[in-house]
């Protein structure tokens, strides 16, 4: 058994013994710590900075000269190194198109995992509840995202 596998049963085992409908996967892993799981080794001060630090690159902005509106100011590109996925990290204002190219594509299979497995899920909800109304989930988001930009028009006009 993989030690996902293992983890995932071990949620399921927690969800029975303690009759939880919404589970908090700190009161899980404090369960687990009291029943004697053997606990991760926490990753170097290097790692753990690394990570803060690709977090803050993802969140930092800049602002668009002709527009006004907010961009990533780092792109993230996929790279591999041995067996690991890793990233590096490129100003956007300093990346070359095959780079641009690269951040976009990975972040749009991002967006298109996220739409099958939740398509997945709505499949599975629907058929273990055929009395209830089908719930709809249009994928096709370009409306959505023409009404955002339109949105931060709005709020650029109101400051």
């Amino acid at each position: 058994m993989s030690k996902r596998q293992e983890q995932q049963r071990f949620i399921r085992h927690y969800k029975d013994v303690k009759s939880e409908h919404e589970l908090d996967m700190h009161k899980v892993a404090a369960f687990a710590k009291q029943t004697g799981w053997k606990m991760p080794t926490p990753p170097s001060d290097v790692d753990m900075l690394a990570k803060l630090f690709a977090e803050d690159a993802q969140a930092e902005r800049k602002y668009d000269k002709g527009t006004g509106k907010p961009y990533r100011a780092y792109q993230a590109i996929p790279v591999k190194s041995g067996q690991l996925n890793l990233f590096v990290y490129v100003d956007t204002d300093e990346a070359t198109r095959p780079e641009m190219v690269k951040s976009t594509f990975h972040r749009r299979e991002q967006i298109v995992t996220d739409a099958y497995t939740l398509t997945l899920d709505l499949d599975h909800w629907h058929s273990v509840n055929p009395t209830e109304e089908p719930i709809q989930l249009p994928l096709d988001i370009t409306f959505d995202v023409e009404l955002r930009k339109a949105a931060d028009d709005d709020d650029d006009e109101a400051a």
